[in-house]
């Protein structure tokens, strides 16, 4: 199969070849994460670890993370700071903080975990009764249940997934605004319909309490990343927790690995 394509000027990758380097540079970097936490697990690995995260995955990725990387360096102590705001490494005494969304600080260094884009769900029972929108503006018939910050507007930008159609802005007021995605995703099990990372509740849509709705308009991609300041002095719990976080949050979640 050609991977390469050239010309008397240039060299470039076919679409298989890009995917397939893409693979490769995924792989070598698991290998390396893997080969740092083997040499490392029984060498005498020690201090305190400070970690913020956003709230609602301390469940589904914040503790398995914890508890994976004690397991192989039980001699560091981890404290978790789990807070909705944007932490200060220097005023908030943070090692490395979960983040999403795109980094502004250009003092920090990132390392992406995972890449995911939320998706709207609702509950089964509710699209039974209340019919199921085939378009943005049909879900002005609809009960929305949404994460708030405070506002009480939201706007959801969705793309068509067959890039057939223009993007489109929907604003809406929710019935039930909530800034807390385990809240909100509790309410749409009684009904209505709203937004949900991939990353929060995923036994719902595992279980099939709560579906994708209008699979055909999708929402922005996102990162989740891993960040800390950009000085040289990275202590060693540091440098192998984002070593280990790299693999694991893959293994975790391989539909969304970064």
């Amino acid at each position: 199969m050609r991977l390469l394509e050239r010309s008397t000027r240039s060299l470039r990758l076919t679409d298989t070849g890009a995917d397939i380097l893409q693979q490769a540079q995924r792989g070598a970097e698991l290998n390396e994460a893997v080969e740092s936490i083997v040499s490392n697990t029984l060498s005498d690995v020690s201090g305190t670890l400070r970690l913020s995260a956003p709230p609602n995955i301390s469940d589904t990725l914040v503790v398995p993370l914890v508890r994976g990387f004690q397991a192989a360096y039980p001699k560091v102590r981890i404290t978790v700071f789990v807070t909705p705001r944007m932490v200060d490494p220097i005023t908030d005494g943070v090692d490395l903080a979960l983040r999403v969304g795109e980094l502004a600080d250009s003092s920090l260094v990132a390392r992406r975990l995972l890449h995911y884009r939320h998706l709207l769900v609702a509950s089964p029972d509710y699209l039974a009764q209340a019919g199921s929108p085939h378009h943005p503006r049909d879900l002005l018939n609809h009960r929305i249940v949404a994460f708030s910050a405070g506002t009480p507007e939201r706007q959801w930008l969705f793309t068509p997934a067959d890039e057939a159609s223009a993007a489109f802005t929907l604003s809406v007021t929710p019935h039930l605004a909530m800034n807390d995605y385990s809240g909100v995703a509790a309410a749409l099990l009684t009904g209505g319909i709203g937004d949900l990372p991939p990353i929060v509740r995923t036994d719902l849509l595992r279980d099939g309490r709560l579906v994708e709705v209008m699979p055909g308009w999708r929402f922005p991609m996102q990162d989740l990343s891993l960040v800390h300041l950009s000085n040289r002095q990275v202590s060693r719990p540091v440098r192998l927790f984002k070593a280990f976080a790299v693999g694991m949050a893959a293994a975790l979640f391989p539909e969304l690995a970064a």
